[in-house]
């Protein structure tokens, strides 16, 4: 079902030429812009993975998965939903040494995301990893890489703006760092989701610290799967959407699991079947790199960059009938 919000007033800084212009100068500005804020190296990354393999990211545990069989094996390949636990695998397999990482064009199919201004079926992102040392696995080094993600962001905003002055996208660099826990405590009463709008509407730029495990109030402020980011040092980085009034998540990030965090997390998780899986008996014997990791929007940080009302305005993809006939009576013209 279609929920689009129409901003009052609403039109497009850019004309679609220009967009398309645009969004290509902030892949390539920001791409440049993170290699050097994290010390990454580009790699190609895969659009399937084995099924039976335990690399696709499960997410919050009920979505599911394209996947189809290969007519000449037989064998079960899934679309993938993300990276995160393929980039931990491919450090290791591509002997990346401490303090270095990659990062790679991710491209997928979430069949069960809900169609609305921020949520598309089609996600792109710019998927990043790094190895980090065991001593490393600490909220300092979480927040100290949330901070860098940001400056990123905002030095491209500056470019783009550079080019185009009709923008007039703002974003605030001072980061404000809370727990999901500080959070709900803050806001007793509200929804996770209200806890967020309330607190961007104030910080401008947060990190929503420890998601995943639950709450004093006994529920999880968000999904997490359980078998790769740490819940105690994982968080998302999000900015206030003057356009649409509401918190905008710009990435999830995490220091990855140890084997010891693994192990618990899948008990509390209730997925312990999973031990046996390729990837996950291989991290439980301590044969991958600690890393610390995440997931950047393309298609999210092109719409909030250039002032857009819908992700559809910068990404092409499938959109209901509803959804189309909304946009096309308000002037936000689908790609």
């Amino acid at each position: 079902m279609s929920h689009v919000i129409v901003p009052a007033g609403y039109v497009s800084p850019l004309s679609l030429y220009e967009t398309q212009a645009a969004i290509d100068l902030i892949r390539k500005t920001f791409q440049s812009n993170l290699s050097h804020a994290l010390n990454l190296k580009r790699v190609s990354a895969p659009l399937f993975v084995d099924g039976a393999s335990g690399l696709n990211d499960d997410l919050n545990g009920v979505e599911r998965p394209v996947s189809f069989d290969m007519l000449e094996t037989g064998e079960e390949a899934q679309v993938v939903h993300s990276l995160a636990k393929w980039k931990r695998f491919a450090l290791h397999r591509y002997h990346f040494p401490v303090g270095e990482g990659l990062y790679t064009d991710m491209n997928a199919i979430r069949r069960d995301e809900a169609l609305d201004n921020l949520h598309s079926v089609y996600v792109d992102q710019w998927d990043w990893e790094k190895v980090i040392r065991e001593e490393d696995r600490t909220m300092a080094t979480l927040r100290d890489a949330m901070e860098r993600i940001v400056t990123a962001i905002c030095i491209t905003l500056d470019r783009i703006k550079w080019e185009y002055p009709q923008i007039k996208t703002a974003l605030c660099r001072e980061v404000t760092f809370i727990t999901t826990q500080e959070l709900e405590d803050l806001y007793p009463g509200k929804t996770p989701k209200e806890r967020e709008n309330l607190f961007l509407w104030e910080h401008k730029t947060a990190c929503i610290l420890q998601i995943g495990g639950k709450l004093r109030s006994g529920q999880p402020h968000d999904g997490r799967a359980p078998d790769y980011d740490d819940w105690d040092l994982n968080g998302d980085i999000m900015f206030w959407n003057e356009l649409l009034g509401c918190a905008f998540e710009i990435s999830s990030m995490g220091i990855r699991v140890s084997p010891e965090s693994l192990d618990r997390q899948l008990k509390l998780a209730g997925k312990e079947e999973r031990r046996q899986l390729p990837f996950h008996r291989a991290l439980l014997k301590g044969e991958l790199p600690y890393t610390i990791g995440g997931g950047i929007g393309q298609s999210r940080m092109c719409m909030l960059l250039l002032g857009k009302a819908h992700i559809g305005e910068v990404q092409s993809s499938y959109w209901d009938a509803a959804t189309r006939e909304i946009c096309e009576k308000n002037g936000i013209v689908l790609l």
